[in-house]
Order: C-alpha cells, then structure tokens, then sequence
C-alpha cells in the first residue's frame, strides 16, 4: 500500500516539493496536486520548452513588445503554466505570449505554477485558457477542436463539456474547417468575424463563397448586411442551393467538389458524353489578384 504524503512533507516549500516531487507523486498524487495548484515557483527560464501543442500561432510583434517593456518594469505579474518533464526540465502548458516577452526582457527566471498532466489534460488546459482569455483566433479554436475530437476521440458534447461550452458552439467551430480556404484566412487575418463565417459556410457555391467574401471585404459588410444578401440571393433563385446536381457519376462528382475546395475556386468537372474517359476542368477566378493565387498554388 502506497504511503500517505504527510501534510509538513508537503509544507516545507515549493522548491523542496519539486525536488522530491517523483517518489511524492507515486505516494499521493492528489495531494501533490492539490499543493502544486496554489504554490508559484520561480523557473529558471531556460529550463522552458515550447508547448509543441500550442493552439495559438500568431503573436503580433508590437504587443508583444509592449508587454516586454511592462515586463522589464513590473516583472512578470502573472505565472505561467509549466509541465514538470525532470528536474531541470519543464514543458510550457499555457502562458507562450508572456513566456515569449519575458524572454525579450532578459528575464533568467520565471514565476510559473506546475502542474502534473498527460497529454491529453496538456493542450485542453492550454485550449481552455486562451478560450477563456479571447487570446485564439477562430481558426486556432477549430483547428484544435478537431484535433481534440479525432486524437483522443471524443464526441462534440463531450468536447462541449471538458471546455465548457455549448454543443453547439463546438461544432459551429468545426464547421469553420468546410470553409474555403481564401474564407479561412480572412477570418484568421481579421478581415471578417465568425458570424460572417458562419453565413458563407450556409453557401455551398463555392464561386459565391468567394464573390461573397470579396463584396464583404471591399464594402464592410455587417453580418446582418451580409445575412440579408444571401437570404435576397436564395429568394431570387441565385444559386445559394447545395452544390447543384449534374450528370457527373459519384465519383466524378467527388473529384470535382475536393478540387474546388483544394483551390478555394469554383471547379467544373465536364466528361466527353462520347468517350467518358475523357474531360476538361475548369477552374474560375473573378480578378488578377485570384489568378495569381491559383498560379501561386499551381507553382507557376
């Protein structure tokens, strides 16, 4: 039977915690636990490796410098979230932007909380707390939702559950990732919110898709504004349908739908009716500027 973690064991620091804290956790994890989850230790900061996990990716360079130059000032008020890997190794769980500045302001050491998680617990916690700070953009959240969903397979109510959010709310998140990828980017890059997202993916054409975003950009369109035009377009019968039947067999039909998402174009896939072995594709672009990404694309 395991032994028991006496209480002035666990009381005598944070630092002598961590320094025996193998033989401590096969005694008592949750006691360990529970001391590790109120107690900041200082980390030598080049004791900390990247989260290969991270959700975010992109971190603007002038906040960054601006909480650097805090930093230099005020220290770093808020801890980190480290993984203890060994004793002078530490994995980051969450915190990357501040560990990011902290290393610009010459920091050798930093203010962390440790913690004791798979991989699994690793990047929801890392998830859960940029959600709860607003600090991912909207692909990083769906992108890491279906990472979530397909590596340690859940369903969309219990990834709604673990994160804390509506079931409904994941999977508007993992529709994001049926956008093209011209929509994709400009939702990441700013250029359109979710809700704006969230009206073009009701559009199936992918044509239209784009048209759609290009007019939404160029105008700055609401997504009210923006709701109103597709509603008016399904009125008139202006293709806001499901991606229209044609004579193409299944297959074919498959080809055509993956190369239109591939290029985020419009794609028509036409077979000779004389010899179906044969066809031609076409890929649609409305400008220069949609011409030369698909060239970009192409390696041309």
């Amino acid at each position: 039977m395991a032994k028991k973690v006496k209480k002035k064991e666990l009381g005598l620091g944070i630092r002598a915690l961590l320094s025996n804290i193998d033989t401590q956790v096969e005694d008592n994890k949750e006691e360990v636990v529970k001391e590790l989850s109120s107690a900041v230790a200082m980390i030598p900061i080049d004791q900390v490796n990247a989260n290969p996990e991270q959700p975010r990716k992109d971190f603007e360079a002038e906040p960054l410098e601006e909480l650097s130059e805090s930093i230099k000032i005020h220290g770093l008020i808020q801890p980190i979230t480290l993984r203890r890997m060994n004793d002078k190794s530490y994995q980051l769980i969450s915190g990357e932007r501040r560990l990011r500045a902290s290393k610009m302001a010459g920091l050798k050491e930093v203010p962390a909380y440790v913690r004791i998680a798979n991989d699994q617990e690793m990047l929801e916690m890392a998830l859960i707390e940029n959600i709860q700070r607003e600090a991912l953009n909207p692909m990083e959240i769906a992108f890491t939702y279906s990472r979530l969903l397909k590596e340690f397979e859940l369903t969309h109510g219990v990834l709604a559950e673990r994160v804390g959010k509506k079931r409904s709310t994941v999977t508007n998140f993992i529709n994001l990732l049926d956008l093209p990828p011209s929509v994709q980017t400009a939702l990441k890059n700013k250029q359109i919110s979710t809700g704006h997202a969230k009206a073009l993916n009701g559009v199936k054409d992918i044509g239209l898709q784009l048209a759609l975003l290009k007019k939404i950009i160029n105008e700055q369109l609401s997504v009210r504004a923006t709701e109103n035009l597709i509603k008016a377009q399904k009125e008139a019968g202006n293709t806001v349908k499901k991606t229209t039947k044609t004579n193409l067999p299944t297959e074919y039909q498959h080809i055509q739908d993956n190369l239109s998402h591939h290029y985020g174009a419009k794609v028509i896939l036409k077979l000779d009716p004389n010899k179906k072995e044969k066809g031609q594709i076409t890929i649609n672009f409305s400008d220069t500027e949609e011409l030369n990404r698909l060239l970009d694309m192409m390696g041309q």
